[in-house]
């Protein structure tokens, strides 16, 4: 008897000490983040925007067809000393509490990137709130506010059409990368491996962007873009890489899932498109009598989608034909993506991290020369392995009677 007291004193005491709703907010007491720009002041304080959403107004435009019920979101900024303090700071301007577990973008301003962006991570991975699934973009050219405030015509909240952008144009052109912010915290923080960002871009008119004209327009006068690869350096943004130079890159990286080849044929360049579908690459770190070596080997498998010239794909010597130049020209991207990434001595691509967990003992000779001797004498031998998997609906050329005067 004596013991079921015991028990139930345990439990009321329980009871008293932890209550379920202590922390608890109302939802009409919260605003709802979206996305937050972070930016580098001209006095040197941080910046902290936040891409509130207006939920009325969102139902709202979707139901009228363009948003002509206002605005679907807000952009609130602050400064202070540290992101923290910026955060803590809007608090005078809003009648709501931030709260930020719905936010899946954090932008980042081009003059805050080269400063470092390791003081301003920390702060938004400390929120218990805060999403670090959350993706990263660099606002380039341009400030983290300007490129929030851009309204876009598609999807209501420019923060979710960034994130379907980046994932879209990584699964089917291979040019840009998909990174959040644990991934970039981990790669600042890492010794074998430079970090390398998307970009984002404001092509247009950047003050209309911000009105909501510009989604009333067939063509709107500002449109966010993705333009080049930001590469990062100690957690600094070092140098842009262009966009025509980006997948030899993440190919290496395994990033790309599908994009396009185009080669020359019977002295026609650009003559035949083959289109991947479907890629796999082995990176593979090779250590002898002390010295390091990168093996990459690249399969790719894919579909002929266009022929500007007759070619008959139905002849097995010309199928191999073309497979070799597809392979030839992935092997130009990669070798000379290497080439660059050695002379600039940013090893973007983790070969530093594949040897420290292949061969953790010689690593510890390499880490600290690395980025400096190391990485640029590497050598890194490429294969590559093409399959043409289908030719379309027609394998045989059209004749070509207009040509022929028939």
């Amino acid at each position: 008897m004596i013991g079921k007291w015991r028990r139930l004193v345990v439990v009321l005491i329980c009871t008293a000490v932890l209550p379920g709703c202590w922390s608890q907010n109302e939802l009409n007491d919260l605003a709802l983040v979206f996305a937050i720009g972070l930016d580098l002041t001209e006095k040197g304080e941080y910046e902290m925007s936040v891409q509130v959403v207006n939920p009325g107004n969102v139902a709202g435009a979707t139901q009228r067809g363009g948003g002509a019920g206002g605005v679907p979101y807000t952009v609130i900024s602050a400064t202070g000393d540290s992101p923290m303090e910026a955060n803590l700071k809007m608090s005078l301007k809003l009648s709501r509490i931030l709260y930020y577990g719905h936010a899946n973008l954090v932008v980042i301003g081009e003059s805050l990137a080269r400063k470092g962006v390791a003081h301003a991570l920390d702060a938004l991975e400390r929120n218990s709130e805060f999403r670090t699934t959350s993706r990263v973009v660099i606002a380039r050219g341009q400030s983290a506010k300007e490129t929030l405030k851009v309204l876009t015509p598609i999807a209501k909240v420019s923060s979710n059409q960034i994130q379907s952008m980046l994932s879209h144009s990584q699964t089917l052109w291979g040019h840009t990368v998909e990174i959040d912010v644990w991934e970039l915290f981990h790669d600042i923080y890492s010794t074998g491996v430079n970090s390398v960002v998307s970009g984002i871009n404001i092509v247009g008119n950047r003050a209309d962007g911000a009105k909501q004209t510009n989604v009333q327009s067939t063509e709107p006068e500002a449109r966010l873009v993705l333009d080049g690869l930001g590469v990062f350096k100690q957690g600094k943004l070092d140098y842009w890489i262009p966009t025509n130079g980006t997948r030899g890159v993440l190919w290496i990286m395994n990033k790309v899932r599908q994009t396009n080849i185009t080669v020359a044929w019977q002295g026609k360049p650009e003559a035949i498109g083959y289109h991947i579908v479907r890629t796999n690459v082995s990176v593979r770190p090779h250590m002898k009598n002390g010295k390091p070596s990168i093996k990459i080997r690249v399969e790719a498998l894919g579909d002929i989608l266009e022929t500007l010239v007759p070619v008959n794909l139905a002849d097995a010597d010309q199928i191999n034909r073309i497979e070799k130049l597809i392979e030839h020209s992935i092997w130009k991207e990669l070798t000379a993506a290497v080439r660059n990434m050695k002379e600039r001595k940013t090893d973007v691509f983790g070969f530093g991290e594949q040897f420290e967990r292949n061969y953790p003992k010689d690593w510890r000779k390499l880490e600290a020369d690395w980025f400096s001797v190391h990485f640029p004498q590497l050598d890194v031998s490429v294969e590559v392995n093409a399959i043409i998997r289908t030719a379309g609906l027609r394998i045989k050329p059209f004749k070509r009677t207009v040509e022929l005067g028939g």
